[in-house]
C-alpha cells in the first residue's frame, strides 16, 4: 500500500494494515471449509428426550437466579425489506393484478395490528382504508403506511413496528423481547438484562418505545430490568473495491460498508456476563405460542451450564496434575459432554501432549445452538468440519463457504437435515471467571465476498465472518434440535398474516 492510500485510510478514521488485508481478501478469495458430514440428529444434532428436557428446563432458573443473564437482540436493521413488494407498487402504475402479495395485504389489511393507526392516519386526511378499497385507490393505503407523513414504517427498525394485536395493547418486538425475557432470561438480583444492538438514527425511537412500557411491566412482573443499547462500530466497517480490487471512490472519499452482522462481535465481546442469549429481533410470537419457546430457550441454557461446570471441572483437574486421570476426565468432556472428535493421531501422543490439546479444546467459549428441522427457509446450517489439527467440529455454515463445485461437499449439502434459526445460548466466561476476548476465537478466512452497487457502479463488498458462523468458528458448540414453532421470522409485511403471529 503506497504512502498516499495510507494516508488517506488513516483519514477516514480506518486502519490502513487491516484494510491492507480487507483488499488481500478481494484478491484471494475465502477458502471453502472441509465438510466431513451434515450434522444430523444422532450425528452432532442433540435431540432431548421428555425426561432430560424436563430436569434442564427445571434446573436451570435455579442456577440463572444466581447468574448474570443477558438477552442480546440484533435489532439494527431498518425494515424497508419486509415492505419491497409494498414500495414496488407505490412506484409502479397501480394494477393490483399484477402482483398477488400486494392484492393479498390489502384483502387482510384488517388482520394487521397496525390496522387501527393506519386507518387514523388516512382518517386524518379525510378518508379511510374502507373508502381507499372502495375507490380501488391502493396506493394512498400503501402511503399511508410506508410514508414519512403517515406511520413511516418504511424507514423504521423492525424492532419498532406493530406486530401483534392483544386486547390492551399491540406490541412490537421489542416490547415482546421484553416479556420473553421475564420467562427465560431472569438472572442475579430478580433482574432482566436485554441488550440491544441498534442504528444511530433509530436509537432514541427504541428508548423511548423501550421506557414507555418498562415501569408497568416491572410492576405486572415483579422484576426489574436493565435495559442497553449499542451501535455497530464504525471501526469494524470494511473497504469497497471495484471490480478489478481498487478501492471504490466517490466525491474523492473512498468507501467503506457495514460489514454485516459478524461485525457486531465487537458489541457482543462488550457484553460481560455468564449467560448470554442470542435471539433475532423479528423472531417473535405471541403470548399462546411464548410457552414452547421458554421450554426449549430454558433447558438449551441448563445444558449450557451443565456441559461449561464439566469443562471447567476437567481444566482445573488439569491443573491440579497431568496424570491419566485428569487427562481422561478431559478427553471424556470433549469428545462426549461436548461431542467433538479427537485427531485420528491423538492416541499416539503422550500424555503432556494429550493434556495441552485438550487444554486448548476445553478452554474457549461454548454456545448451545437450536436447529429447527430444514423446510426450505433460508438459513445456515450445521456441519461436522475438518480442522487443521485433525480435529472436527461442528460449525454453522453458509450456503457461501461450501464449495458447490464439489460433489463430496454438495451431497452433504444435500442431506444436511437442520438449519440453524439464530437461538442461541453463550457461556464467555472462563473457568477462572475472567470474560474471554471473543475476537481471538474468529476464523478471519471466513468472511463473504458479495456483488452490489452504486450509483450505477458496480462494487465488490466484504463482509467479515458472520456472528454465529466464522465468528464462533474456534468456540466449543453444540447443537439441539428445537421445534419448528420456536421460529417465526418476519422477513416480509404479509409473514404477519401468518397463523403463528394471529
Amino acid at each position: 500500500m503506497d504512502s498516499a492510500l495510507k494516508e488517506r485510510i488513516e483519514a477516514q478514521g480506518m486502519n490502513p494494515e487491516t484494510v491492507a488485508g480487507q483488499i488481500e481478501n478481494f484478491k484471494s478469495g475465502f477458502p471453502f471449509l472441509k465438510i466431513t458430514a451434515p450434522a444430523t440428529p444422532g450425528n452432532g444434532i442433540q435431540v432431548l428426550d421428555s425426561e432430560k428436557l424436563s430436569k434442564l428446563q427445571d434446573e436451570f432458573p435455579e442456577i440463572s437466579a444466581e447468574k448474570e443473564v443477558v438477552k442480546f437482540v440484533p435489532a439494527s436493521g431498518a425494515a424497508s425489506r419486509m415492505f419491497k413488494d409494498l414500495f414496488a407498487f407505490v412506484d409502479g402504475d397501480g394494477d393490483i393484478s399484477k402482483s398477488s402479495f400486494v392484492q393479498k395485504f390489502i384483502d387482510k389489511v384488517g388482520n394487521f395490528a397496525f390496522y387501527e393507526e393506519l386507518n387514523d392516519v388516512l382518517k386524518s386526511e379525510g378518508s379511510s382504508i374502507e373508502q381507499a378499497m372502495d375507490k380501488g385507490d391502493y396506493k394512498s393505503i400503501l402511503t399511508a403506511l410506508l410514508g414519512s407523513d403517515g406511520l413511516n414504517y418504511g424507514a423504521l427498525p423492525k424492532g419498532l413496528l406493530k406486530f401483534h394485536s392483544y386486547s390492551d395493547r399491540n406490541r412490537t418486538p421489542a416490547y415482546e423481547h421484553m416479556i420473553e425475557g421475564v420467562q427465560y432470561a431472569l438472572g442475579k438480583g430478580n433482574l432482566v438484562k436485554l441488550h440491544f444492538t441498534v442504528s444511530p438514527e433509530h436509537e432514541s425511537k427504541f428508548r423511548e418505545e423501550i421506557e414507555g412500557i418498562q415501569s408497568a411491566l416491572e410492576s405486572e412482573y415483579g422484576v426489574k430490568f436493565d435495559i442497553s443499547y449499542s451501535q455497530q462500530k464504525k471501526s469494524t466497517d470494511t473497504i469497497a473495491v471495484d471490480m478489478e480490487n481498487n478501492p471504490f471512490e466517490e466525491d474523492g472519499k473512498i468507501l467503506f460498508r457495514p460489514a454485516g452482522h459478524g461485525a457486531l462481535l465487537e458489541n457482543l465481546n462488550d457484553i460481560n456476563a455468564d449467560v448470554i442469549f442470542i435471539k433475532n429481533i423479528d423472531n417473535v410470537v405471541p403470548d399462546a405460542l411464548k410457552p414452547e419457546t421458554k421450554k426449549y430457550k430454558m433447558a438449551i441454557g441448563g445444558l449450557l451450564l451443565e456441559v461449561q461446570a464439566k469443562a471447567f471441572k476437567a481444566l482445573n483437574g488439569l491443573d491440579a496434575g497431568v496424570t491419566e486421570d485428569s487427562v481422561g476426565k478431559a478427553k471424556e468432556v470433549f469428545t462426549q459432554d461436548i461431542g467433538a472428535k479427537l485427531p485420528s493421531d491423538f492416541d499416539n501422543l503422550d500424555l503432556e501432549a494429550q493434556s495441552e490439546f485438550l487444554r486448548t479444546k476445553l478452554d474457549r467459549p461454548i454456545r448451545v445452538c437450536g436447529m429447527v428441522k430444514n423446510t426450505g427457509e433460508p438459513g445456515g446450517g450445521p456441519f461436522w468440519i475438518l480442522e487443521d489439527d485433525g480435529s472436527q467440529s461442528l460449525q454453522i455454515l453458509e450456503t457461501a463457504q461450501i464449495n458447490m463445485d464439489d460433489p463430496e461437499s454438495t451431497s452433504h449439502l444435500n442431506n444436511a437435515t437442520h438449519f440453524n434459526p439464530v437461538d442461541l445460548v453463550c457461556g464467555t466466561r472462563n473457568y477462572k471467571g475472567e470474560p474471554f476476548d471473543l475476537l481471538k476465537f474468529r476464523d478471519m478466512k471466513t468472511g463473504f465476498i458479495t456483488e452490489k452497487s452504486k450509483n450505477g457502479r458496480d462494487l465488490k463488498a466484504l463482509e467479515l465472518p458472520g456472528l454465529w458462523n466464522g465468528s464462533m468458528s474456534g468456540w466449543n458448540t453444540l447443537f439441539v434440535e428445537v421445534p419448528l414453532i420456536t421460529f417465526n421470522p418476519v422477513k416480509t409485511v404479509n409473514d404477519l398474516l401468518r397463523e403463528e403471529h394471529q
